[in-house]
C-alpha cells in the first residue's frame, strides 16, 4: 500500500504546507482538479479524512496534522540522504583495495596513482602487492591487476598496459662460459632461473613460438625464486638465463649488463589487465580509477 500512496503523500504534504490546492498543484506540476482527485483517493485508501476543505482555504484535519508532523520529517531525511549522491558526484569518496603484482605497480600504476589521488582527495587507495592469483571477492579486494592470461574467468577485464614482450636474457659473465642458445630446445643445456608460482606451486613455463607452433619450456637450473625482480637480479649476477618482461630487462640490455637470446622465438603476451566482479559494490571510486589507468 505504501508504494501506491507515495506520490499521494507527497501531494498531501504540498497541500498541507501551502493551504491551497492551486499553489500545491503548481508546486507538484499538476492541475488543481487532478490534485483534488488524488487527495480523495488517498483518503479512501487510508480510511480517514486528511483535509478540511472550504471555499477559501484547505487545512489539515487532526489525521492530516499527524501525517504532516510524522511523515514529513521522513521525506526530509530521504531527500537529505539522496542529496549525498550529488556530493559523491561532485566530490567522490570511498576506499579502494587493489591487489597487484610488483611489476604492474612499478611500471603501469605508480606513474598514475599520484595524479589520481590529487584529483580525488576523498578516495583512499590501498595497494597490496602479491604474486598469487588472489580471490578478490574472498579477500575483499575491489579489483586486481594481473597479466591478461591470468585473469579469472567471469571477471570484467580492462587493459591497463600495452601487450608485454618477454625476453630471454643472460649476463655477459654467464655467456663467457656458455654459448647463447640458438633455438628453444637448446635451453636444456643451460641453467635457467625458475619462478615459482605461489598459487599452484609450479614453475612458470617459458613460452615460445617456433614454426607456427606455441612451445612451453619447463626451466631447470640451480636457482628458483618467486619474484620477477629477484629473477632479474640473479640473472645480472650471472647465475643463469632469465625469462622476464622486456620492460624490466631493457635498461640493463641498453647498458650491456644483459644480452638477449632467442629474440625471434619470443612471443608477445597479453598486457596487464585490471579485473573486478560484474556486480562491484564500490562502483564509483573504481570507475574513476579505471578511467585513470586504462589504456587510452
Amino acid at each position: 500500500m505504501f508504494r501506491e500512496n507515495f506520490n499521494e503523500l507527497l501531494s498531501f504534504l504540498a497541500v498541507a504546507q501551502e493551504r491551497s490546492f492551486t499553489r500545491a498543484a503548481a508546486r507538484r506540476g499538476v492541475t488543481p482538479s487532478a490534485l483534488s482527485h488524488s487527495m480523495r483517493l488517498l483518503e479512501e485508501r487510508l480510511g480517514v479524512t486528511l483535509l478540511t476543505r472550504t471555499t477559501r482555504k484547505v487545512v489539515p484535519t487532526s489525521s492530516g496534522e499527524y501525517i504532516l508532523q510524522n511523515i514529513q520529517p521522513l521525506f526530509d531525511e530521504m531527500e537529505t540522504r539522496l542529496s549525498y549522491l550529488e556530493e559523491f558526484r561532485s566530490s567522490p569518496r570511498g576506499k579502494l583495495r587493489i591487489t597487484v603484482t610488483d611489476e604492474a605497480l612499478l611500471y603501469f600504476l605508480r606513474p598514475r596513482i599520484a595524479d589520481f589521488l590529487k584529483k580525488y582527495p576523498e578516495i583512499n587507495l590501498e595497494i597490496s602487492t602479491d604474486m598469487r592469483l588472489v580471490d578478490i571477492v574472498e579477500e575483499a579486494f575491489d579489483a586486481g591487476v594481473r597479466l591478461g592470461e591470468m585473469v579469472t574467468q567471469g571477471m570484467v577485464s580492462v587493459p591497463i598496459s600495452p601487450p608485454i614482450e618477454f625476453v630471454v636474457v643472460g649476463a655477459p659473465s654467464y655467456f663467457a662460459t656458455h654459448l647463447p642458445p640458438k633455438v628453444p630446445d637448446a635451453l636444456t643445456e643451460h641453467s635457467c632461473i625458475g619462478v615459482r608460482l605461489p598459487t599452484y606451486g609450479t614453475l612458470y613455463k617459458w613460452r615460445f613460438r617456433q614454426n607456427g607452433k606455441d612451445i612451453k619450456f619447463q626451466p631447470t637450473g640451480q636457482f628458483i625464486c618467486n619474484n620477477v625482480f629477484a629473477t632479474r637480479d640473479a640473472c645480472l649476477d650471472g647465475i643463469g638465463l632469465a625469462y622476464i618482461p622486456k620492460i624490466i630487462a631493457q635498461p640493463h640490455i641498453a647498458s650491456g649488463e644483459l644480452v638477449m637470446a632467442l629474440e625471434k622465438f619470443c612471443p608477445t603476451h597479453a598486457g596487464f589487465h585490471l579485473f573486478y566482479p560484474r556486480h562491484n559494490q564500490n562502483a564509483m571510486p573504481l570507475a574513476l580509477f579505471i578511467e585513470e589507468v586504462r589504456v587510452k
